[in-house]
């Protein structure tokens, strides 16, 4: 499938009608989850056929993205954005579990060894929830078979290579994108708001 023909697709996902700022609910634009699991599939073969995990999937544009080029599951504490997950998968007409789950303290010890490649888009960790998006990461790196793709705040790509580092995972810059933040939430004094934020490919190093 090319790039331009999913990014169209996904442009049918419904997104929050009110999003919950304790949970920094922001959506994933089509754009920018096309190009998330495009890249992912097509260049480092980490989607086809691989058994995928969507970490914090609000809406699920990412693990829909995921199902149709390879198969997803999603994990999000908001059972309000699963729902709506729920429906953009009835309106897809794909078959996608979504577990109902806090990533921060569970283990998700049932799902140990079970995902290849672990998708997300996290809180950016700046309302209330300072270091979430770092929690959510090393969650998603201990548990990932491969891979983890993620998306950081640019200004935080420092921080976030020296931990990867101590971590023991490859870290790379797959892409350097701009994250679009419309006016959502009444503390919001302009329209739209452009964040520079990294897409991040964290690689799990093969034991010799």
């Amino acid at each position: 499938m090319k790039l331009k023909e999913l990014e169209s697709i996904l442009q049918d996902c419904e997104v929050f009608d009110e999003p919950k700022i304790q949970f920094e609910q922001y959506p994933t634009t089509p754009h920018l989850a096309a190009r998330m699991l495009y890249t992912a599939d097509t260049v480092y073969n980490d989607i086809e056929d691989k058994a995928i995990g969507d970490f914090g999937s609000g809406c699920g544009i990412l693990s829909i993205a995921a199902n149709i080029l390879g198969a997803g599951i999603g994990f999000d504490i908001d059972p309000d954005a699963i729902k709506i997950a729920q429906e953009n998968c009835e309106a897809f007409e794909v078959d996608i579990d979504f577990v109902n789950v806090d990533l921060c303290i569970s283990s998700l010890h049932g799902f140990k060894g079970k995902l290849d490649t672990i998708i997300m888009n996290p809180p950016f960790g700046t309302k209330n929830n300072k270091g979430i998006d770092m929690i959510l990461l090393r969650k998603a790196i201990e548990l990932a078979n491969t891979s983890v793709y993620s998306l950081h705040k640019t200004s935080t790509r420092d921080h976030i290579e020296k931990k990867a580092k101590e971590w023991g995972v490859s870290f790379e810059v797959v892409a350097e994108l701009k994250f679009d933040v419309p006016m959502m939430y009444k503390f919001h004094k302009k329209k739209n708001v452009e964040v520079a934020v990294d897409f991040l490919r964290f690689e799990k190093q093969e034991m010799p």
